[in-house]
């Protein structure tokens, strides 16, 4: 083979891989553990995605599952990392290097026990009053979905017999299942403590107290980061341009999430209603980002979004 027909061939070869990884970054898939806040920032950004001209995949996947989907490149994006909840199960891939951290997308957000304002008032006003209330409680903890981190925090709790909690029962649901009974013991005024979080309507659903006493595990207020498989950014530098613009708020996904879990309405409908309503964010979304096909992002989502 000649000097020039191996530059061709090497040419042909760059050409190629080139085209191959244009060809993947058209398709991206997110995990979406289920929580409210998460379906809302998650939709917000598919549908921008596909405005932009990407077939996006959501998958309805645990926390530990979503970390192990992305060590293994079987989901690309990811972004709901609470933290500092989430730090002991992230960690150890940030340290490998198999999850990279993109950006902060939400700060000022709350996650740890909660209790309704009319039992703070009796006397529950943090971890150590919880088993002081074990009769009017029935020794049950409500938490959210199996596998869940937070979960696991709290039930080492009982097993270790921190704050005399030996005996309690953490109940694990989901967020709906989880708030259903949030619900049922505030019309009666009854006593229930419970994995609370903001944003989330439930701040405005319910006059709710925040307990002191998790900071070990949960921390104070914390931040939400867009986290992604090893080298996807480097890969796919248009949506990763995307999701290093991406902030969003606490009225923003707290406005969102009412009209989803107050007023019954479609996750995609709702989060489309507040972007057309709020185009400003939408537009700081799309600075130097364009559309598969490399016209203006900006344009092509406001023609997609009527705005």
């Amino acid at each position: 083979m000649t000097r020039f027909n191996m530059m061709m061939t090497s040419a042909a070869a760059l050409t190629l891989s080139a085209g191959m990884a244009m060809a993947q970054c058209t398709e991206v898939s997110f995990s979406d553990v289920g929580w409210t806040d998460i379906t809302t920032t998650t939709s917000a950004t598919k549908q921008v995605l596909e405005a932009l001209g990407y077939d996006v995949d959501v998958k309805v996947l645990s926390v530990p599952v979503t970390f192990k989907s992305l060590e293994s490149d079987d989901v690309d994006i990811f972004l709901g990392n609470w933290l500092p909840a989430q730090q002991g199960a992230i960690g150890p891939y940030l340290e490998s290097g198999e999850i990279e951290t993109v950006a902060t997308n939400l700060e000022g957000t709350k996650y740890t026990l909660a209790v309704p304002a009319y039992t703070y008032e009796k006397g529950l006003q943090s971890y150590a009053d919880i088993a002081s209330f074990r009769d009017s409680l029935d020794e049950k903890i409500y938490g959210i979905e199996p596998g869940n981190e937070g979960n696991a925090y709290l039930v080492s709790l009982t097993e270790e017999n921190k704050f005399d909690l030996d005996g309690f029962d953490v109940v694990e649901s989901s967020e709906q299942g989880m708030l259903s009974m949030v619900q049922r013991a505030y019309e009666k005024q009854e006593d229930i403590v419970f994995l609370g979080w903001e944003p989330h309507p439930m701040n405005a659903n319910f006059e709710l107290k925040y307990l002191p006493g998790g900071e070990e595990f949960f921390g104070g207020e914390g931040v939400v980061n867009t986290v992604t498989r090893k080298g996807y950014v480097e890969e796919c530098p248009n949506v990763g341009a995307l999701l290093a613009n991406l902030t969003f708020t606490l009225p923003m996904e707290n406005e969102i999430m009412g009209a989803i879990l107050n007023d019954g309405e479609d996750a995609d409908d709702a989060t489309m209603a507040w972007m057309k309503a709020n185009p400003d964010l939408v537009m700081s979304w799309l600075d130097g980002v364009t559309t598969v096909d490399g016209a203006d992002g900006a344009e092509a989502v406001k023609a997609a979004f009527g705005l």
